[in-house]
């Protein structure tokens, strides 16, 4: 393939490439990409003194990163006894039902970091003024989220578009908070509450995993049989690890090795609610390998920006179900954690990703890392509004997060995938089963089309505000259901 890759992105002309990716069929967007990225490449001379430079450059600052922050130990008075810790322990103290032990776990991350804010604040500030030389000055980006854009085969209007939308709806999760503060019992909760667990929290339910599969059986049926019979696969060929064992990995995913192979999917299942859901996630996507599985293995995989709508629609499915099912007390804290989930997912990403934007503008016009802290505390507070009080601590915490290290702007994809699943959701609840062969032909297309080539086909026009407000309608739905009980 990198031979093909140089042969068709420099040794063929216009007139060719034009008339193959005509003739291309299936493969035309892929050729047509091929060709766009081609417009960005440099001298081969020029490729390989980057690709020297970087691996004592660029390469070098995210692992130098790395190595400091991975080396970071934590304190925590818990109970009255003092626990040193590294990261992932401490990240479980933060939903403490201990508003003390929330507060502790924050502010030992956030001292952590604004004590080595010299060193890790000069490596943030140089990977971007690299982004922005490599990908601006040299390649001809239009500008630093560009990069990330062209990987993805999004316009850079259809971004800007959808992080609007996400600004102008900040007020939805607002209003969350709010009722939020209710059941946690404080009057208004801090930053540090952001996951505080329920104050009336009942005895969760729990599903065996033969009750578990057949929820999300029977969620994907009554949507589409065809759905069914593509995720009925995974489980008929046992294909699912499901079981806790000792050194099993952890979390869950699912892995597709080739287009004609029916996927693998892993999870931990413990039986509480929130497993039946990362199931449904996990087959979600397993459906979207399955339904794509008849393209070339050049394009059977759907692109970062639609990875995640087969599972997040499955996750919808499976809410939609369930919660005729269930008492109003079960219901009450199922919906609170979707709407976590949709915060954490599309609210918190999208704000994220509008924080890079400023801090990569300004960091061009040389500013300091409390500058940048600033920026950042901005952005908490518009996010936040007047629903959550935020410490002065917290405009350290964008150093706290990798990705903006490792891979500036990936974050918006999260925010783009699960509202894109949310909107799409939203819009078969307002058309019906007539949606259903428009959502089956999204996914059966895999990476073989644009996005929003593939979604205007159906009459969806990601590139418009409209479309991405009705995924909003939906979680603004679902906010003021659970305030009513």
């Amino acid at each position: 393939m990198l031979f093909f890759d140089l042969w068709w992105k420099k040794q063929v002309n216009e007139k060719n490439a034009k008339r193959l990716i005509r003739e291309g069929g299936d493969l035309s967007d892929y050729l047509r990409y091929k060709r766009l990225v081609a417009k960005y490449a440099l001298t081969e001379p020029e490729e390989k003194i980057i690709n020297t430079l970087d691996v004592t450059g660029i390469s070098a600052l995210v692992k130098i990163y790395d190595k400091i922050t991975n080396a970071f130990t934590y304190t925590v008075n818990v109970n009255g006894k003092k626990k040193t810790m590294g990261r992932e322990q401490l990240t479980t103290l933060v939903r403490n039902k201990s508003s003390r032990i929330r507060e502790a776990s924050y502010k030992s991350l956030l001292t952590k970091y604004q004590e080595n804010k010299g060193v890790i604040g000069q490596i943030y500030q140089n990977i971007v003024l690299n982004w922005r030389n490599e990908g601006v000055d040299m390649r001809g980006f239009t500008n630093p989220i560009s990069v990330q854009n062209i990987s993805n085969d999004i316009d850079d209007k259809t971004i800007d578009v959808m992080l609007q939308v996400c600004k102008k709806n900040a007020p939805v999760f607002q209003k969350y908070f709010q009722q939020k503060a209710k059941r946690v019992g404080v009057k208004k909760l801090r930053r540090y509450d952001l996951y505080a667990p329920s104050k009336n929290s009942r005895q969760e339910k729990n599903y065996t995993f033969d009750q578990g599969t057949k929820l999300v059986l029977d969620s994907l049926n009554r949507f589409s049989p065809k759905i069914a019979e593509y995720a009925s696969r995974v489980f008929n060929e046992n294909h699912v690890d499901y079981s806790l064992r000792h050194g099993k990995r952890d979390g869950a995913f699912c892995s597709t090795p080739l287009p004609y192979i029916t996927p693998f999917v892993l999870i931990n299942y413990t039986g509480k609610s929130r497993d039946v859901f990362t199931l449904a996630h996990e087959i979600g996507h397993a459906v979207h390998s399955v339904a794509a599985s008849e393209k070339s293995i050049l394009i059977s995989d759907a692109p970062l920006p639609l990875a995640e709508t087969a599972s997040t629609y499955s996750e919808l499915l499976l809410y939609d179900n369930i919660s005729s099912q269930i008492s109003d007390a079960e219901k009450s804290t199922m919906l609170s954690d979707k709407i976590d989930d949709f915060y954490a997912t599309i609210g918190r990403q999208s704000f994220f990703t509008l924080f890079e934007i400023e801090a990569h503008n300004q960091i061009a016009n040389s500013i300091t890392v409390d500058e940048i802290s600033n920026i950042y505390r901005n952005n908490l507070k518009e996010q936040f509004g007047n629903s959550i009080d935020i410490s002065d601590d917290f405009g350290i915490e964008w150093s706290c997060i990798p990705h903006f290290y490792h891979s500036p702007f990936y974050c918006y994809s999260y925010s783009f995938g699960n509202l894109l699943a949310v909107s799409l959701f939203q819009t078969y609840k307002n058309e019906g089963d007539r949606f259903v062969s428009t959502y089956t032909d999204i996914l059966s297309a895999g990476g073989s089309q644009k996005p929003e080539k593939l979604l205007k086909e159906h009459g969806l026009d990601i590139s418009k505000a409209k479309f991405w407000q009705s995924g909003f309608d939906y979680i603004k739905k679902q906010v003021d259901d659970l305030a009513k009980l």
